[in-house]
């Protein structure tokens, strides 16, 4: 069947289009969704007249987008949420969520189907978020994503550098060291010295001092006796 399409149909044709379909798919679905009609000379200047108004429409709908989109230039929303460990969220930010984030900057609340964001944010963090504003006008906002009590500023905030990093290292050798090293002389070194002086020396001098004197006091003892 020959229809003429009132509407556009994603995949079969677009306004104003004449084209040859299914029989069955023109009556069961096109002809009693009014999305086309029979594609007859009367059924066509309507359409045509259609497609003009749809035109102008459209034109109005993209002038009132590009305005919308200058202020989205160098606009970032931020987006409070409850965070668990790792930065993950509570939960996530949706495409609901961005629409009303945008509601006070801009002046409008959008549709949530203008958010073109594939899943939804489940992290901490800045994300590119695109947007949808009218069939031919596309645009992105950032949104920032920060947990309770945290700044855009702390968000935004560098990493630490590697020139930072070394003095924690030094603090680490210094806090660690200097008491093993003492440890090592506490415990090592004395015990040998003691070892050496009782266990050494003092033995073999007690030794000979009680040899030489044992013979001198039996001499003695016999000059004595009657």
């Amino acid at each position: 069947m020959k229809v003429v399409f009132l509407q556009e149909v994603e995949g079969s044709g677009r306004i104003g289009e004449v084209r040859n379909v299914a029989d069955g798919y023109a009556r069961n679905y096109l002809l009693p969704r009014k999305l086309a009609v029979p594609a007859t000379d009367h059924n066509i200047r309507i359409a045509q007249a259609r497609v003009q108004g749809e035109a102008k429409h459209q034109s109005k709908l993209d002038a009132e987008a590009e305005v919308l989109a200058e202020k989205l230039v160098g606009l970032t929303i931020t987006i409070e949420v409850r965070v668990g460990g790792q930065g993950r969220l509570y939960g996530s930010v949706t495409a609901r969520d961005i629409v009303e984030a945008l509601e006070k900057p801009l002046g409008l609340l959008l549709e949530h189907r203008q958010v073109e964001l594939e899943d939804p944010i489940r992290q901490v963090g800045l994300f590119e978020v695109p947007l949808r504003l009218s069939g031919n006008v596309r645009a992105s906002v950032q949104v920032a994503v920060l947990g309770e009590g945290q700044t855009l500023e702390e968000l935004l905030a560098p990493p630490p550098t590697e020139e930072e990093q070394p003095p924690q290292k030094v603090e680490v050798e210094q806090e660690e060291q200097p008491p093993q090293k003492a440890e090592v002389e506490q415990e090592e070194q004395p015990s040998q010295k003691v070892e050496v002086e009782q266990e050494g020396q003092p033995p073999q001098e007690a030794e000979v001092e009680q040899g030489k004197k044992a013979p001198r006091s039996r001499r003695k003892g016999k000059g004595v006796q009657p």
